[in-house]
């Protein structure tokens, strides 16, 4: 082993360290640089204008089908063509990073179709535009997804630092080529340089190992906010949140239901001023393709009214409730909520969507509590709460974090305020669901299903809660099967088939006395089901969307 002490005087030579830090520069800059163009390019192959899809494609089927030394070459001779002369250190940089950009926009972008389009959906609802809907909700979400394919890029990149050599980069594998070309040493010389390489590589892959830890959904979520909040702009609120969180009992679902009666934006609510046309829906026609969903639905809605939607799956309930809050755009006809338009003003050629839709949105003041929760999974429960009013109103922190511990107090979960949404139970995030919607102070609550994706069980202390915002005075537009929580909570019902109004009118009137023979056999269907919500006992829920 005589050869030892002289392999490793290599390994730590400072000729070969300095060609390897000049490799670890080519290396981060590249990434930093290419990654940054990559998201470009991914939102460009996602982007709806084919012209601009088709531009990033072209580019990413180009760079990935030619051969990287054959780019570094091209870049070099090229870029002083054009009045571009640049040492050969920062034309490796360019041509790595614009190699880099057309992988990592593949890998960005099937982590951005990883994350639920739902996610989407709810960031929508609270008035969160596409691109803060992106920082903050679908990156961080899709970072679990992106990481391990941009750092097998960044390991690879590395290693290929040393074809820069034709363009004389001065970096570690050129140097061992000059040591070796000096005392042709090769098994020493290149068994040094492989072990510098193999100890970089390995930093990075622990550097993985440890992000990846951090993003488990399954670890112990920080109660500040971890580093991904951090990142993507998420400042924790400056207090634990457990040790601020109310010191008394926590009620139960029930008791927060009735407290929700007390809270001060159903209080404001309770003493507008009464209006008998506070939603109007006008001629509202909806179609997908070829199939027409709605085919003209007139309904009025007053302040403070409770109207539940039945009808059965298909019908366009559900439809019916994106296209109040916007979530979809009208084709034909008008809907206005106290007496405004969400997201559109009218012209002499009729209704135009406005240029700012999110803000429309935030302005309208609409909570929406959809059937699947759709709780933003990278978020606890109190952040999920805060997310809107510290993002889109702009409201600060401490005072958000005040009022979504105070609703969490209400529907009963300040004791989970810290926790996940995936340690939850299904009703439990359905009410933290509904904490959400009540945090942007709504003037109007939709419930798509909002008690179709619960076992039975857990029906009842989801409905609790809604007959608490109804006992407020909280004006409500609620799509459910639930028969009797209709019955007994509900100023009107609304049958829908078809995607047309079949009958409305009092609960009495539409379930004890139907008229149409449609809504006849859609309630004798539904009461072949086992009975619906009983003073708090649970129910099953027919199941199925609107």
């Amino acid at each position: 082993m005589k050869w030892m002490p002289e392999f490793w005087s290599y390994v730590v030579s400072p000729f070969l360290l300095e060609g390897a830090w000049l490799a670890v520069q080519i290396t981060a800059l590249g990434m930093l640089w290419g990654t940054g163009f990559g998201l470009a390019l991914a939102l460009m192959r996602l982007s709806p204008l084919k012209p601009v899809s088709s531009l990033a494609w072209v580019y990413i089927w180009f760079m990935r089908g030619t051969p990287l030394l054959l780019q570094l070459v091209f870049v070099f001779d090229a870029l002083p063509l054009v009045g571009l002369k640049l040492d050969p250190f920062a034309t490796a940089v360019i041509a790595f990073s614009l190699n880099e950009a057309a992988f990592s926009a593949e890998i960005i972008r099937a982590g951005i179709q990883s994350v639920a389009r739902t996610q989407w959906h709810a960031a929508a609802s609270l008035g969160m535009g596409a691109w803060l809907t992106l920082r903050r909700i679908i990156l961080p979400q899709a970072l679990r997804s992106i990481l391990p394919g941009l750092i097998n890029n960044g390991i690879g990149m590395l290693k290929l630092t040393s074809i820069a050599s034709v363009i004389f980069v001065n970096e570690l594998t050129f140097r061992a080529q000059q040591v070796v070309g000096q005392n042709f040493k090769f098994f020493t010389v290149f068994g040094a340089a492989a072990i510098m390489y193999l100890a970089l590589t390995s930093v990075i892959s622990a550097f993985q190992h440890w992000i990846e830890k951090r993003l488990d959904p399954e670890r112990e979520h920080e109660p500040r906010g971890g580093w991904t909040q951090r990142l993507f702009g998420f400042t924790p609120p400056a207090a634990e949140t457990s040790a601020k969180a109310p010191a008394q009992p926590q009620p139960s679902a029930a008791t927060g239901a009735v407290d929700l009666a007390t809270s001060a934006a159903a209080a404001r609510h309770k003493a507008s001023a009464p209006d008998p046309h506070f939603v109007v829906c006008k001629d509202v026609h909806k179609a997908y393709g070829e199939r027409e969903i709605l085919k003209g639905i007139d309904i009025e809605i007053a302040r403070g009214e409770v109207v539940a939607i039945l009808g059965p799956s298909g019908s366009g309930k559900s439809t019916l409730l994106r296209l109040i809050n916007h979530l979809e755009p009208l084709d034909r006809g008008e809907i206005t909520v106290n007496r405004e338009f969400v997201g559109y003003t009218r012209t002499p050629g009729g209704l135009k969507p406005v240029r700012n839709l999110a803000k429309a949105r935030a302005d309208a003041h609409i909570g929406f509590v959809f059937q699947h929760f759709n709780l933003f999974a990278h978020l606890t429960t109190l952040e999920n709460v805060m997310e809107a009013p510290v993002r889109v109103l702009g409201r600060p922190r401490e005072q958000a974090r005040q009022t979504a511990l105070s609703l969490l107090q209400r529907v009963g979960l300040a004791a989970h305020a810290d926790h996940l949404p995936h340690r939850l139970s299904g009703g439990q995030q359905q009410r933290v669901a509904i904490a959400r919607a009540l945090a942007i102070d709504p003037q109007l609550m939709l419930f798509d299903e909002p008690t179709s994706a619960l076992d039975p069980e857990l029906v009842g202390e989801v409905l609790q809660v809604m007959r608490g915002l109804a006992d407020a005075g909280m004006t409500m537009i609620v799509v459910t099967h639930e028969i009797r929580f209709a019955r007994e909570v509900a100023d009107r019902v609304v049958f829908m088939d078809g995607g047309i109004v079949i009958e409305q009118g009092s609960p009495a009137d539409v379930i004890d006395r139907p008229q149409n023979d449609r809504t006849r056999r859609f309630l004798r269907m539904v009461e072949q089901a086992p009975a619906a919500l009983a003073d708090g006992a649970p129910a099953q829920a027919l199941p199925g969307p609107g």
